[in-house]
């Protein structure tokens, strides 16, 4: 008997001792739309359309995440998120907001990995639609600087140009989650909170054609009651890197370049409704002469609650003309999207959504959805849709 109740109490020290490292969650979300989309002024090259139907998964993705208590109150915390193409069976891997790292109330929190940085974080805070995703995503607009500045660093730290491609991404770099990353984020004071990532240079290397991309991404947010605040400063430097950033106006090949982001944003929560506003300057700054450029963006949204259940979204982002010593007249954009969403329970919602995205005569390079583009964006040319579909979380 004294044997059993021995190994009974083995058992029960076991079991507990895999129960306290195993506080794992398995999360997620299934965001699929049925599409019908146009893409004006297209030539009728082999793959021109004048309008198509697809089925889309809007940053559907599944994740895992988890903490141990190690005392004291610090914890270490991780997450492993992956995109998953729901739509078309593409594969999986983990190139989401992934990363390990401490936590404490009293010091913050650090982690190393892959991560969204604040800039990308306020965009997605203020955009009316679920998840920040969807034709109507106003990343479709926001920090492209007429379409230049976009892509991201690869695995190895080196800076990218952005695909440019139907159902694609097509983003700025500022709205990519950060490679090869470290960041530190506050407790927060009395609603206040900053976070900072730097980028590492992983990809340095010496000599006449060496390359070393680095940078780092800085925000502050406030929050109390209905309010919400935030401002951010993102800078990314590109030393003698052969895919630099590039326009058909100006060429930038060899030259040290730097893009940097500021953003400041707000949105006040009526209840019944929200009102959302921001505004952004986008930088290049080459040693290459007469090629700095900048870019003003502004945008608002509003979301209303119709009935318990339903809910009317939408908002307007316009870009400006192209100023500094490589100016472009006629070079901006206009994004609007209205839609609506209902919630079956509070997990799952029914989604429509209308966008319209109009590229100005003289972008460097046409403008199209930041999710999901057509792959058919004209410079002088409108990109539109209608989506409607359902929003799964779990």
């Amino acid at each position: 008997m004294q044997k059993k109740l021995i190994a009974l109490a083995l058992a029960t020290l076991a079991s507990s001792s895999v129960l306290a490292q195993s506080n794992v969650t398995v999360y997620g979300v299934a965001d699929v739309t049925f599409d019908n989309v146009n893409a004006s002024n297209q030539s009728s090259g082999a793959n021109a359309f004048e309008r198509l139907n697809r089925v889309s998964a809007n940053s559907s993705y599944l994740g895992f995440k988890g903490s141990e208590a190690l005392g004291n109150g610090l914890s270490a915390i991780f997450q492993l998120e992956g995109s998953v193409g729901i739509d078309s069976g593409s594969s999986f891997s983990f190139g989401r907001d992934t990363f390990v790292g401490l936590q404490s109330n009293d010091f913050g929190k650090i982690a190393l990995g892959v991560l969204s940085g604040p800039t990308r974080t306020l965009g997605n805070r203020i955009d009316v639609f679920a998840g920040a995703t969807g034709i109507g995503y106003a990343g479709g607009i926001l920090g492209k600087l007429g379409g230049q500045v976009m892509g991201t660093t690869d695995a190895g730290g080196t800076y990218v140009p952005g695909v440019r491609g139907r159902s694609s991404s097509q983003y700025s770099t500022f709205d990519t989650r950060w490679k090869n990353a470290i960041s530190y984020t506050t407790p927060t004071f009395s609603g206040l909170n900053a976070t900072a990532v730097y980028i590492a240079n992983e990809n340095k290397a010496s000599g006449a054609s060496g390359i070393d991309t680095s940078g780092y991404d800085l925000g502050l947010t406030y929050k109390n009651g209905p309010v919400f605040a935030g401002v951010t400063y993102s800078a990314l430097n590109l030393k003698n890197t052969a895919t630099n950033y590039a326009s058909p106006a100006v060429t930038y090949v060899g030259a040290n370049e730097k893009v940097n982001d500021f953003r400041i944003a707000g949105l006040y929560d009526f209840g019944v409704a929200t009102l959302r506003a921001l505004y952004e300057r986008t930088e290049l700054k080459s040693d290459a002469a007469g090629t700095n450029q900048k870019q003003d963006v502004w945008g608002l949204g509003a979301t209303y609650n119709v009935s318990a259940a339903g809910k009317i979204v939408g908002q307007f982002y316009k870009a400006n003309d192209i100023k500094g010593d490589a100016a472009i007249n006629d070079s901006g954009a206009r994004l609007w999207a209205v839609g609506y969403e209902h919630s079956l329970s509070k997990r799952t919602i029914l989604k429509a959504t209308y966008a319209n995205l109009k590229s100005d005569n003289n972008v460097p390079t046409a403008y199209d959805f930041g999710i999901n583009a057509t792959g058919g964006a004209t410079k002088g040319g409108t990109v539109s849709g209608f989506q409607i579909g359902m929003r799964h979380t779990f």
